[in-house]
């Protein structure tokens, strides 16, 4: 793990001539899509007369899927560029190995540094939440490690793909394929149980959906039965991603 940390302090090094845009961003983006669709489009949904599951506002369904969206978007973006950027670029990658430092060290280190920065980012949404009313538990505050673990549950086995490319083309493909449809149909702006049935039973298969049922359950203090399972789902994928990422990197480093 020393060497994991050394990763880990290399990277916030360079974010600290950053971080002052991040941190506004973390809370400018949940404050703008709570404004224009959880106020504005859920004053028109709940003016519909349909019941939401559990009898919430859409303002309260929609803000913890948001989170778990959001966690996915950070975390297959840093993901990708940055990672093809330290591996072919820069060649970053390149001279850490050179040193005692080891493709585990760099796996980890960079999935130990990216968890801090969604960790971070979901304290930022929640605290935005918060200032909206939106959470009915004080369980909300585990919602910020669910929310984390959805976004290394995806940024595992993306790092693991990333270091397998030699061009950036491909990770358009990755957005607009993978990513953005997660995002419409895993649960974040409609219940699942409202999808056609294909789409319901696909979406047990994708780790969003698992992500948006944990954290939407505890900012509204219905966990749902099945969370360990969802729980479960996040882990392993996260841990099967480290372990194909430690494959691909030290193919790729050491060829």
């Amino acid at each position: 793990m020393t060497g994991a940390l050394r990763i880990v302090h290399r990277n916030a090094l360079v974010y600290r001539r950053a971080w002052r845009g991040s941190v506004f961003s973390s809370f400018l983006q949940p404050t703008l899509f709570f404004c224009a669709m959880g106020i504005g489009l859920g004053a028109m949904v709940d003016a519909g007369g349909e019941a939401l599951p559990g009898g919430v506002t859409y303002a309260e369904f929609l803000a913890p899927g948001l989170l778990a969206a959001a966690a996915m978007q950070v975390a297959g973006f840093e993901s990708t560029y940055p990672v093809l950027g330290k591996m072919m670029w820069f060649r970053n990658y390149e001279a850490i190995t050179a040193t005692p430092m080891s493709v585990t060290d760099l796996v980890l280190g960079e999935l130990a540094w990216l968890a801090l920065r969604l960790t971070a980012i979901a304290v930022a949404f929640v605290l935005v939440m918060t200032a909206f009313g939106i959470p009915r538990s004080p369980l909300v505050i585990l919602a910020i490690p669910a929310a984390v673990l959805t976004g290394l549950a995806f940024a595992a086995p993306i790092m693991a793909f990333a270091a397998t490319r030699k061009h950036s083309n491909t990770f358009n493909v990755l957005f607009r394929f993978v990513l953005t449809p997660l995002f419409l149909f895993s649960g974040v702006f409609v219940p699942i149980s409202r999808l056609p049935r294909p789409l319901v039973r696909a979406a047990w298969f994708t780790p969003l959906f698992h992500g948006v049922e944990l954290v939407r359950g505890l900012a509204l203090g219905a966990v749902p039965p099945t969370w360990p399972l969802h729980l479960l789902f996040l882990a392993a994928l996260a841990a099967a991603g480290i372990v194909v990422a430690q494959r691909t990197f030290r193919q790729r480093l050491h060829s």
